[in-house]
């Protein structure tokens, strides 16, 4: 006979496990919430680069017509849909259906992310070969913009999307971290996702393209250069339970697309983060 008897104790509050579940770029971009069809139009609208003129041998000035592109953004359906029978989630640890709103609305964000990155990864102006961040980095991305015509002084619609590996080598840079450069500082306070410096927006995202490598993709952008469009319902998230086969479930489904606007607008930074890698 056991001379003990402990008893074995469950912690009623899950954990949540270390993955991404927000949408840091969605509101990075031209949004149209509003989208009432598959197809979404972007209409991108300016001079063509036209100058002022004088008036012809005849008296009259030249006319010229507007430079109209319009993009056209194609929305697609995406879903996420966890299911657990009923006594998994009558009889298991924590609060299982919370759990799985929490999942579902976490994948979705994921892939707005995802989306947004993607097109982004299709612009064509970069820093040329792949190197360790440095001020001088940074400031030949935003001069190429600059050299675009692209308005870098409006500092509330410029961005940065930045590896892991590259904010670690930014934090190196006094001028990244020091209070006179800085707005928001990362070494008072909380840890935060994003911070306001050299007049762009930044933000450490952990999925951009090549991300721990030699060969990552990071970019700075205007908000002008991507659009992002959502159907008219926005995103759905649905609870249930199906009584005739005794299973609860969440789904969660959103018509969506995402489009590269301005190439221009777009700088990618080729930037090698191997030497942060994991061993």
């Amino acid at each position: 006979m056991a001379s003990t008897a402990f008893k074995t104790v469950y912690r009623e509050e899950f954990v949540a496990s270390f993955e991404e579940r927000m949408s840091f770029l969605r509101s990075t971009t031209t949004l149209n919430s509003g989208t009432n069809g598959n197809t979404a139009i972007f209409l991108v609208a300016g001079s063509g680069g036209a100058t002022a003129v004088t008036r012809g041998a005849n008296g009259l000035i030249p006319a010229r017509n507007d430079d109209q592109t319009q993009n056209t953004c194609t929305l697609t359906e995406w879903h996420d849909l966890p299911q657990k029978t009923g006594f998994t989630v009558d009889l298991g640890q924590s609060d299982q259906r919370r759990m799985m709103q929490m999942t579902s609305m976490g994948v979705i964000n994921r892939k707005i992310d995802d989306q947004i990155l993607t097109e982004l990864n299709t612009a064509t102006n970069d820093t040329g070969s792949a190197t360790t961040a440095s001020l001088a980095l940074v400031m030949k991305a935003k001069v190429i913009l600059g050299v675009n015509e692209v308005p870098v002084q409006e500092e509330d619609n410029m961005f940065g999307v930045i590896s892991p590996a590259m904010d670690g080598y930014l934090m190196q840079v006094p001028a990244y971290t020091s209070a006179d450069y800085v707005e928001v500082k990362p070494f008072a306070g909380p840890a935060r996702r994003f911070r306001r410096w050299a007049g762009i927006n930044w933000i450490i995202h952990p999925n951009v393209p090549g991300v721990g490598t030699n060969a990552e993709k990071c970019f700075i952008y205007h908000r002008a250069a991507i659009g992002h469009a959502v159907a008219m319902s926005g995103t759905d998230s649905v609870v249930g339970y199906n009584e005739e086969q005794a299973y609860h479930y969440v789904r969660t489904s959103t018509y969506m697309g995402s489009k590269l606007l301005q190439n221009s607008g777009v700088c990618v930074i080729n930037h090698d983060g191997s030497a942060f890698a994991a061993s």
